[in-house]
């Protein structure tokens, strides 16, 4: 059923905008209320960037993000809630992370202290302990449509990049 309302939401995001493309579908973080709560942050609030190991991409054999990526982003059910289009990626060791990265991913009090103990917290949950030379893939992004009741993007309003 995911994959339906995924392509649905793709559909009425490409009519509503004009902009279409190859896209993936994910949620942020584990769990049904953190992938909720950081996927709400990007559709109605501040986070405009993530982070992820480097390590899960190679071990993965993925591809890591590139400027250009368009992603539907679900909540922590696997429903859509928005489209962003990834705008910049760097690898950068995890100590050389800065207050700006930090304040773009918008989570916490958005100070570098919240992300730097969020991040430890949550990749040695997932099994991965990290220290400052660990290399972390800093994604930003821009919100391109967040869907059905919300309030219009940048894209829809004619502001910004389309």
């Amino acid at each position: 059923m995911t994959g339906e309302r995924v392509a649905e939401f793709w559909e009425a995001f490409v009519a509503a905008t004009g902009i279409d493309g190859d896209h993936t579908a994910w949620a942020f973080g584990a769990g049904e209320a953190m992938g909720t709560e950081l996927g709400l942050l990007v559709r109605d609030g501040p986070k405009r960037a993530t982070a992820s190991l480097r390590s899960v991409y190679e071990a993965d054999g993925e591809s890591m993000p590139s400027a250009g990526d368009m992603s539907v982003i679900l909540d922590g059910r696997g429903e859509p809630l928005c489209v962003i289009r990834t705008t910049h990626v760097e690898v950068r060791r995890f100590g050389d992370v800065d207050e700006e990265f930090a304040r773009a991913e918008g989570e916490g009090d958005r100070s570098l202290a919240y992300w730097r103990h969020a991040h430890i917290r949550f990749f040695a949950g997932e099994g991965t302990p990290v220290d400052d030379d660990t290399e972390i893939v800093l994604e930003r992004f821009e919100l391109l449509w967040p869907g059905a009741g919300a309030a219009a993007s940048p894209v829809e309003r004619g502001v910004g990049s389309g």
